[in-house]
């Protein structure tokens, strides 16, 4: 993620802090501050308790990841953000069982969590008073709060709507009955109608924080039902079926100005560029422009594409495809057959592809695309 920093490794998984996390410490310090009348002392210990938290946040994401990692799918990284922890997975879980072992392993660390500082808390006090939730997170007992939060937490998290762990849990129970776009269109449209009744909440007077979960949720849970159901659509499709293959190369010599004709006479915005009949870059349409507006069109080509980019074989299924365009900054792939170019797929055209195969689904057509020739 842009604008993150990594600031340890656990497990070989990189926990990174995203810039606007800064601004979560400095908030509750100055809300401390101001709350205790001018208490330095309170404001460290805000800015502490909130330190403390997100170690419990990097604890939860964990949960979720080494649990993945038992079913041998890799985290990419875990990056803290002001609302949050995201651990990103390489992929989900293909069977539902393991989806819904993943989605409560990070509630589970919570409860262990809770249970702990239960533990230590019950010789000093009674078990109500351990429950005298504070929202403001100000003052009391500092093991007291831990507790509340991670109680708050294991709860909060298996609310039944994405992106929250619930969302998943109940994804996963209901694709053991049915099929999976469907039981996640179905767990979406539970968790739409949840942000729905926040929303109601939080404008009758439940306060913004009400209103913010339910953009929150309601967001979440489209963007997975649109990523689910994308990738569904892409599942028993080869990819050349939709890769491009009138399209231009370049060589790593060619001036910039090559890139600049072809672009203006035609559509092609990527140029995968070849030596010797082998592919060894590609140059993106942001970095030509970037290099352009630096050093303008005499720069050769191989001194601004990029060297690292996926490829693809054109019988490969279109899913794995579209899953390697998202985990890498090159948005370009070149398909290669025997070791030769034959197609590009970009993100633009696989939209394109979708959106003309829900227009053939719309119209009662046959949704197949004839292979094309290469």
């Amino acid at each position: 993620m842009r604008w993150s920093w990594r600031i340890l490794t656990v497990a070989g998984i990189g926990i990174y802090v995203h810039a606007t996390f800064v601004l979560l410490p400095m908030f509750f310090a100055a809300y401390s501050y101001l709350a205790s009348e001018g208490n330095v002392m309170a404001a460290v210990g805000g800015v502490v308790f909130i330190l403390v938290l997100f170690v419990i946040v990097v604890l939860h994401e964990l949960g979720h990841a080494l649990t993945a990692k038992r079913f041998g799918i890799k985290t990419r990284d875990i990056t803290l953000l002001p609302i949050g922890g995201v651990a990103r997975l390489e992929r989900m879980p293909e069977k539902p069982w393991q989806e819904l072992v993943v989605a409560l392993a990070g509630p589970a660390v919570n409860v262990a969590l809770a249970i702990i500082l239960f533990a230590v808390l019950v010789p000093m006090m009674t078990i109500a008073e351990m429950l005298q939730f504070d929202l403001s997170l100000l003052g009391g007992n500092f093991l007291v709060r831990l507790l509340q939060v991670n109680i708050f937490l294991a709860l909060f998290n298996m609310l039944p709507a994405f992106p929250m762990d619930g969302g998943r849990v109940l994804r996963a129970l209901l694709a053991m009955k049915m099929a999976y776009p469907r039981a996640t269109r179905l767990a979406a449209t539970i968790g739409q109608m949840m942000a729905a009744m926040f929303g109601i909440a939080g404008l009758l007077g439940g306060g913004p924080f009400l209103i913010i979960i339910a953009i929150f949720v309601w967001i979440g849970a489209g963007q997975e039902a649109s990523y689910v159901q994308t990738k569904w659509a892409l599942s028993s499709v080869p990819i050349e079926r939709m890769m491009i293959t009138d399209f231009r190369t370049l060589n790593g010599g060619d001036p910039l100005s090559v890139a600049v004709q072809h672009i203006l006479a035609g559509f092609q915005h990527d140029f995968p560029v070849e030596e010797n009949g082998k592919v060894v870059g590609v140059l993106t349409r942001s970095d030509l422009l970037k290099a352009l507006a630096k050093e303008g069109q005499s720069l050769r080509v191989g001194d601004v594409m990029q060297t690292q980019f996926q490829t693809a074989q054109p019988h490969e299924m279109a899913e794995r495809v579209f899953e390697r365009l998202q985990r890498h900054e090159c948005r370009s792939l070149p398909v290669l057959s025997d070791g030769r170019i034959v197609g590009i797929v970009t993100m633009e055209n696989v939209g394109e592809f979708l959106a003309i195969q829900e227009a053939l689904r719309t119209q009662n057509a046959p949704p197949k695309i004839p292979i094309k020739s290469r």
